[in-house]
């Protein structure tokens, strides 16, 4: 069993509204144009698909997905969308589970890689990943710059996002490359419950470009490139993200 933490029912069931914006077209289409390009021709393998949010409109635009998911609570959300022959899920660990075929592309999106609360575990996913791929496939991931320049000494927390609607930060432990993101989300829309939140909080385990970098090489993958964005934006040291691309040698 993965050390990631199973999303609820009630998660699930919120998880699109919340995310709405980074699901709009205008947000996803340097991504699925993006993924698109590497696939090709071939087929594409999301790891922790979720509820779709990826997965669901770059099938619509012509690349054959198939998903591994480990809650069956995100799985579901998806199958409301789309039917299992158009784009079949497989319950299980990303780190892990086998599906059968080869694949151009294995992407995994959204700091998911972090779910997984091991380094062992990253690399057994890299590794997993490399498992599927085709010789010349590509396995990308996105993912968040640790902030710890953003740490003066004796902080532990750093915010990401301070709105009407949400406040979220992480705290970390710079020990174990460990951080927990925890979020204060506004709830009630009149009858005097406008002041109410609900608190959430997920763990994760952080891991930097160059680590992910090593994991990669232990997997038998290249690295072929590394952006700030989905537009293709120069990394730099200033940059908040990164997309990384690893190849599998032909």
């Amino acid at each position: 069993m993965t050390s990631s933490e199973l999303w609820t029912r009630a998660t699930a069931d919120r998880y699109d509204a919340e995310e709405a914006e980074t699901s709009s077209a205008a947000a996803l289409g340097p991504a699925l144009a993006f993924l698109a390009e590497l696939a090709g021709d071939g087929r594409a393998l999301e790891f922790a698909i979720g509820t779709g949010r990826v997965g669901v409109p770059l099938r619509e635009r012509g690349v054959p997905v198939v998903g591994i998911e480990l809650s069956e609570h995100m799985a579901a959300v998806l199958r409301r969308k789309i039917d299992e022959d158009t784009l079949p899920v497989v319950i299980g660990d990303m780190a892990a589970t086998v599906v059968p075929g080869g694949f151009t592309l294995v992407y995994l999106v959204y700091n998911t890689i972090t779910n997984l609360l091991t380094q062992d575990e990253q690399v057994e996913c890299f590794r997993n990943a490399a498992r599927h791929l085709e010789p010349g496939g590509r396995f990308v991931i996105e993912l968040g710059v640790p902030p710890l320049r953003l740490l003066p000494p004796g902080q532990v927390a750093v915010p990401f996002d301070v709105s009407e609607q949400h406040l979220g930060f992480d705290t970390f432990d710079l020990v174990e490359q460990m951080l927990v993101s925890h979020h204060f989300t506004r709830e009630g829309g009149g009858d005097g419950d406008e002041g109410r939140y609900r608190r959430d909080n997920s763990r994760h385990r952080y891991a930097w470009p160059a680590e992910l970098d090593l994991m990669a090489r232990i997997a038998g993958l290249e690295r072929e490139l590394r952006v700030a964005d989905w537009d293709g934006t120069p990394f730099t040291q200033d940059s908040a993200k990164h997309i990384s691309v690893w190849r599998k040698p032909a």
